[in-house]
């Protein structure tokens, strides 16, 4: 089983199609394609579902398939922005994680909060691990207008 990014989205983003099936929109991401090619191999799926401020996740298993059927890809516009692709998750468990981890993490309290400035913004590790063939500066200038026009 492959790692497939968190899409996030406004509540409601998981849509229940019936009492065994989610419908799951894949949003505008880094443009890799792992996810999906990984699911073509093996249709498993597993989700882990984080809601801000609850210390419990609620993991499903399952498997998926992709879907790009135009009325489906429809009910999930956004902005007038169709996702790429809606996954059918067929679940098969679905059981509470307990809290522990994100309790000790402290995250839901900014226990840990980054100082501005000691992270280095994305351009700037890109242009480190490229020794400078990567123009990290541009980047990092662009990237929240690049954001707010692609976000959907």
């Amino acid at each position: 089983m492959g790692w497939m990014f968190p899409p996030g989205d406004a509540p409601g983003f998981l849509v229940i199609e019936d009492e065994h099936t989610l419908l799951l929109p894949d949003r505008r991401g880094n443009n890799r394609i792992d996810s999906m090619r990984n699911l073509l191999e093996n249709n498993q799926i597993a989700l882990l579902l984080l809601i801000p401020e609850v210390n419990e996740t609620l993991r499903i298993n399952g498997t998926a398939e992709i879907i790009i059927d135009s009325e489906i890809l429809a009910q999930f516009s956004v902005n007038g922005v169709l996702p790429r692709s809606v996954l059918r998750i067929r679940v098969e468990r679905v059981f509470f994680q307990c809290g522990r981890a994100l309790i000790r993490s402290g995250l839901w309290q900014s226990k840990y909060p980054a100082e501005k400035g000691k992270i280095p913004p994305p351009g700037q590790i890109l242009k480190s691990i490229s020794r400078d063939e990567f123009d990290g500066d541009a980047y990092d200038a662009e990237l929240p207008s690049r954001i707010a026009k692609t976000l959907y």
